[in-house]
């Protein structure tokens, strides 16, 4: 199964990839070094260790603790095994991301938004045990157990679809917006699946121009959870800058920072991923922007 939801995520990649290629956007990305060895180093280690790891150990759990259970739900509907993993995998994903926008897990989740551009290749950037400690994943393997897997690797395309389109340079929504014909079809998408108008939203550089809800629009999937658990914000646009006002500050961190902490330490002035630090409000950036200003511009932790 593995195998095969590798190969389609692979070709889903590539699909994306020749979009913004095509596009040119990939030429506005300008990005570091770091940005791509964090990219790439969390891609790779997502795919063949950190979900194989979760899958095979909610396998052998599963076997020795309920070895009578063993497919014992691949009787339910199609329907029914994708309702069940909705709630299972995207709705706790949905809170697994609202907690992590709190200080303590914070460290664990900040990665994701230190890209200065959005890009598929943003949609895996994130802290190593970010996603070895997310509930969905282990829910999904047992569901696999309890004989999910040919409807979960179905879901996953779709997941995948969503949440990489959500994080692609291509705003494929623009034209639902631009064309008044198609406005009915655009009020059901942005309350239904993550878009990037909503998505861009959540990376946003700032909150001040009126499009920015980095402290909202946590989906992945679906749009639907943020709608019913109140984070949501519909705007139409794009901000005009996303990553985070800390960074511009006091320089980026270092790749293997942002992938390993707690194993490795930030050497930066003013950062969350030392023990005992924390992330800096918008307002505390700005007035400390004068005193740091230098060593923003050298990027240098």
């Amino acid at each position: 199964m593995n195998l095969v939801q590798n190969i389609v995520l692979v070709a889903i990649i590539l699909f994306f990839a020749l979009l913004e290629v095509g596009s040119r956007k990939h030429r506005h990305f300008h990005a570091t070094a770091d940005d791509t060895k964090l990219e790439l180093f969390m891609f790779l280690s997502l795919l063949a260790f950190s979900q194989p790891f979760i899958f095979a150990v909610t396998g052998k759990l599963c076997a020795l603790l309920m070895p009578a259970q063993r497919d014992a739900w691949a009787h339910l509907p199609w329907w029914a095994m994708g309702a069940i993993l909705l709630v299972a995998d995207d709705m706790t994903q949905y809170w697994w991301h609202r907690v992590s926008h709190s200080p303590l897990l914070w460290p664990l989740h900040r990665a994701h938004h230190t890209a200065h551009y959005m890009s598929i290749r943003v949609t895996y950037r994130n802290n190593f045990f970010y996603y070895l400690m997310m509930p969905g994943l282990w829910a999904s393997g047992v569901l696999i157990y309890l004989g999910f897997g040919n409807v979960y690797l179905v879901y996953i395309v779709v997941k995948l679809t969503v949440i990489l389109g959500a994080h692609s340079a291509v705003p494929w929504d623009a034209p639902l917006y631009r064309i008044k014909w198609l406005h009915p079809l655009a009020w059901v998408l942005e309350r239904t699946v993550s878009t990037p108008a909503t998505h861009w939203a959540h990376h946003a550089l700032t909150n001040d121009d009126g499009i920015g809800h980095y402290k909202g629009n946590f989906g992945n999937l679906l749009f639907v959870w943020d709608l019913l658990f109140g984070t949501a914000k519909i705007t139409r646009r794009y901000p005009a800058k996303v990553g985070l006002q800390d960074d511009l500050v006091f320089g980026k961190e270092r790749w293997f920072v942002e992938m390993f902490y707690p194993l490795f330490h930030s050497r930066r002035a003013h950062s969350a991923l030392v023990p005992g630090g924390r992330a800096y409000a918008e307002a505390e950036v700005d007035s400390d922007a004068s005193t740091h200003a230098p060593q923003a511009l050298a990027g240098k932790p």
